[in-house]
């Protein structure tokens, strides 16, 4: 497992929200940290594929309308992305409880998130005082080098311990709780990915009747038991009716011109 837990850190630490080599936050937080993309990249890895995007779909779920104003987060993606997922895949019990993994250990992450922000602050301080003594080296190191050390050391250790060492007693872990425990991870694990829905609609829907979309695809998939490709076909053909058939907003009368003094006279 040597080399995977190592793949897998990279890649932790290639998806962080400061790193800036895969284009920024475009390739990194925004494309390979979206747990939908991890989880596939961590089941290449871990010779898993299939487990790897059912747990991703899962995790993705939950984490679906979570924002990061200004690196605020309340639970860290990029643990949830590659350590949480792969644990998940390694522990062999499914992606409910998969997903209750990602949940506790993407809380667990903010705090070295928090720890990375403390420590920037020192290479910060220590940027200033080199400018200050006109030391160009000194200001390229504390702003460029020594946060990227520090942003690996905090992503791929964590990541390469978790995974190596976890592949070798998370299975027996996982087979030694109680059975109530697992029950619990279980129901857990089905109602996170419905509250990260729930919280993605509560952001997007203005309006309370625009529900109802969301329980026809509800019907279509639970009850008529249709695949995505027909689900498409009826949501674009429900929003090509709602799009020509919408009330128009009123227009405003238009106002009376108003007389020059010239034409009073």
């Amino acid at each position: 497992m040597f080399i995977e837990a190592a793949l897998i850190g990279v890649l932790c630490y290639l998806g962080a929200l400061s790193s800036p080599w895969l284009f920024g936050l475009t390739g990194g937080w925004y494309l390979i940290t979206r747990p939908l993309v991890s989880g596939m990249l961590v089941g290449l890895i871990l010779g898993d594929i299939k487990t790897g995007i059912m747990i991703g779909v899962a995790v993705q779920a939950v984490y679906i309308a979570m924002v990061t104003p200004g690196g605020s987060m309340p639970a860290d993606l990029n643990f949830v992305a590659f350590p949480a997922i792969a644990l998940g895949i390694l522990s062999g019990k499914g992606p409910e409880v998969a997903v209750a993994l990602a949940a506790t250990i993407g809380i667990a992450g903010t705090i070295l998130f928090n720890a990375m922000m403390v420590l920037n602050s020192f290479w910060n301080h220590r940027a200033d005082t080199a400018l200050e003594r006109g030391d160009e080296r000194g200001i390229y190191l504390n702003s460029a080098i020594w946060p990227q050390v520090t942003n690996f050391l905090l992503r791929f250790v964590p990541t390469f311990i978790a995974v190596y060492f976890g592949a070798q007693y998370i299975s027996e872990f996982m087979d030694s709780l109680p059975k109530v425990v697992l029950s619990i991870m279980n129901v857990l694990g089905g109602i996170l990915p419905a509250v990260g829905i729930a919280i993605l609609l509560k952001q997007i829907i203005k309006n309370y009747t625009m529900l109802i979309y969301f329980l026809v695809g509800f019907v279509c998939i639970v009850f008529l038991k249709l695949n995505m490709v027909a689900l498409v076909i009826v949501g674009a053909l429900l929003a090509l009716i709602h799009y020509n058939y919408k009330p128009e907003a009123p227009q405003a009368a238009p106002s009376a011109p108003v007389a020059d003094d010239e034409d009073e006279f």
